[in-house]
């Protein structure tokens, strides 16, 4: 008996993908149709390609019929497919492929990372809606609510460069959606994507401005000092 188990053990393992457990349910599988599905993994990683429904269902708690209508339907769902090939000596045989199992899970895997970046996309514009209200003390208007929209629709604009922008503006005095764009173009214009790269173009302004007198108007009162960013 120990001789036995020890052969058993020793027959080897298979490679299955984590994820493949983890989504068998969102890609409609039932744990039958796993363990089905696993079982052909299994012989064909042992060099048989093409297992029968007999020795599929002895390694499962279904009959043959029961084996052969679920192969059927995995065929039918594209889960897995029937492949023609020729050995060397030209002779023709079919084996079973599940290249069409791993594609779904991709896909899934792709649609799931795909939702998780629009939630998370979702909650960084809501941050974004909250900081530019919370700065201008009052709700957007319809249309910086679309301007708002527009920047973050840009591949450029990250919502982090953009509160930097509100920041820049904030500082300048300029509060104000039409000084904000300034901002984000010209660092759009400087190919300024990342926070740090932004910082150091806003101090690299603030050392610039700090140079120039202040500037009067005719009324002789001191204008609040703001940073140009169309200045080179």
């Amino acid at each position: 008996m120990k001789t036995t188990l020890l052969a058993w053990l020793q027959e080897g393992n298979i490679s299955i993908p984590t994820l493949l457990f983890s989504e068998y349910r969102n890609l409609n599988l039932n744990e039958t149709e796993l363990v089905l599905l696993l079982n052909i993994l299994t012989f064909l990683e042992k060099g048989n390609e093409f297992p029968t429904p007999e020795e599929l269902s002895a390694r499962m708690t279904i009959s043959i019929s029961e084996c052969n209508e679920m192969l059927r339907r995995l065929i039918q769902r594209g889960f897995i497919e029937i492949m023609d090939e020729y050995s060397h000596e030209g002779i023709r045989f079919e084996k079973y492929s599940l290249k069409p199992l791993w594609e779904r899970l991709v896909d899934q895997f792709m649609i799931q990372n795909q939702n998780m970046n629009q939630m998370e996309k979702k909650a960084e514009e809501t941050d974004l809606y909250t900081c530019f209200e919370k700065e201008f003390g009052r709700p957007l208007s319809p249309f910086e609510c679309e301007t708002l929209g527009m920047w973050m629709d840009d591949d450029h604009h990250d919502p982090v460069i953009i509160k930097a922008g509100l920041k820049e503006a904030v500082m300048s005095g300029k509060l104000n959606f039409r000084y904000i764009d300034r901002i984000l173009f010209e660092w759009k214009k400087n190919g300024i994507k990342t926070i740090e790269q932004a910082k150091n173009q806003g101090r690299k302004f603030r050392q610039k401005q700090s140079l120039k007198p202040n500037v009067k108007d005719e009324s002789q009162h001191s204008s609040i000092p703001f940073y140009n960013w169309l200045e080179q």
